[in-house]
């Protein structure tokens, strides 16, 4: 990736632009590349900042979505940011939920895009089988709607981390951590404006899910992209920048 990756005070995360912040959490098996574009489209006009979320250093016996949560409010008091706009993925948008249930007068909006928080079929439902590279590959494309977003890089490096027993250990862990904080009783708390955008393919958080945050979120929009599966950023990164520069447009002009 082009961007460099700071290191400061215990905190890694990539920052790029200057004004109204947009903080980007990644997914559990997200890497900083999956924001590439969104990063490159918004730079000139924001500042970006991609946290590296501690997945596999924080202590395993308090590791899960609250335990991010506090790492991303943590370092949001390190940076001295004001109000920031929160977009986050899959488990990073769960993260974003619960962060904003927290300390919603230190956001601004939130932007969920195949968010964990009510539902997550993670790995198609199914033990990730470790020894196999063409079962690896294939749950990797079942992230998307084309294949064919689903690089050998990008299988590579999910294949290197459930290769790592430690790491998979952490994932699990993870994973059932978003199972049980269902998010459901909560979000009608959330009254800041929320963009959903949505891939109508989503196999992993299905469209339904959408429906349903749209429904408990009391000042959400929700926006379908087509062809499309859990990572819109990824997979339509051009349709997802125009769906988020005109959230943010309406919400930062007022």
């Amino acid at each position: 990736m082009k961007y460099e990756v700071i290191e400061a005070d215990g905190f890694k995360y990539i920052e790029a632009g200057e004004g109204e912040t947009l903080l980007l959490l990644h997914g559990l098996m997200g890497e900083l590349s999956n924001w590439a574009s969104t990063i490159d489209y918004f730079k000139e006009r924001y500042n970006v900042i991609v946290p590296i979320l501690p997945l596999y250093e924080l202590p395993i016996l308090t590791l899960g979505v609250k335990s991010i949560s506090k790492y991303v409010h943590k370092f949001i008091k390190y940076k001295k940011l004001g109000q920031v706009v929160l977009v986050g993925n899959s488990l990073g948008g769960h993260v974003g939920l619960v962060f904003t249930v927290a300390h919603q007068e230190k956001v601004k909006a939130l932007v969920l895009t195949g968010s964990s928080g009510l539902y997550e079929n993670s790995f198609g439902g199914s033990f990730p089988r470790r020894e196999s590279y063409d079962y690896i590959r294939e749950k990797v494309e079942f992230t998307f709607h084309s294949p064919e977003v689903a690089t050998k890089e990008l299988v590579d490096e999910v294949f290197k981390t459930i290769n790592d027993r430690s790491r998979v250990l952490r994932i699990l862990t993870i994973a059932k951590s978003a199972i049980r904080h269902n998010m459901a009783k909560e979000l009608p708390k959330i009254t800041i404006p929320v963009s959903l955008i949505w891939g109508k393919n989503d196999r992993v958080t299905p469209p339904d899910v959408a429906e349903e945050f749209h429904e408990l979120l009391p000042n959400s929009e929700l926006n379908w992209i087509d062809e499309c599966g859990h990572a819109p950023m990824m997979e339509h990164p051009a349709q997802f920048n125009v769906l988020l520069e005109k959230f943010l447009a309406r919400i930062l002009l007022k």
